[in-house]
């Protein structure tokens, strides 16, 4: 059973930055695929960022590429970086993971097996 809990999340200024963790509570971390949803009211859950088990693959969302980065480390923690912040990135971001060995990691919420209860992030001034 794996066990996933974000922090981070809060109220932040337009064009501000913002930096989420996610903490796993799992033996074999490193065999996981690890990723970031967002669901924002009213709207489909929507993929931000994943990153394999050795940090080599870093697939993007198209709405945050370019402004988002994604890490992790083998103290069972992923953080994802947000850059230059605005409205339309107001949602709760979902942390997680997917133990099936994918070849890259999966852009469909559907494959992944286990889930953290979700972090809210607000961009307002």
């Amino acid at each position: 059973q794996v066990q996933l809990v974000e922090s981070g999340g809060g109220l932040v200024q337009p064009g501000g930055s913002l930096r989420l963790s996610c903490a796993a509570s799992v033996r074999t971390f490193l065999i996981y695929d690890m990723a970031w949803f967002r669901r924002a009211p009213g709207k489909e859950r929507e993929f931000v960022a994943a990153i394999s088990p050795n940090g080599g693959i870093t697939p993007f969302g198209d709405s945050v590429k370019g402004r988002v980065s994604i890490s992790r480390d083998c103290d069972k923690t992923m953080d994802l970086q947000i850059d230059r912040l605005n409205a339309e990135d107001t949602a709760t971001y979902y942390c997680a993971a997917d133990g099936r060995a994918a070849p890259t990691p999966s852009r469909v919420a559907d494959e992944y097996e286990y889930w953290g209860q979700g972090t809210q992030v607000t961009v307002s001034s």
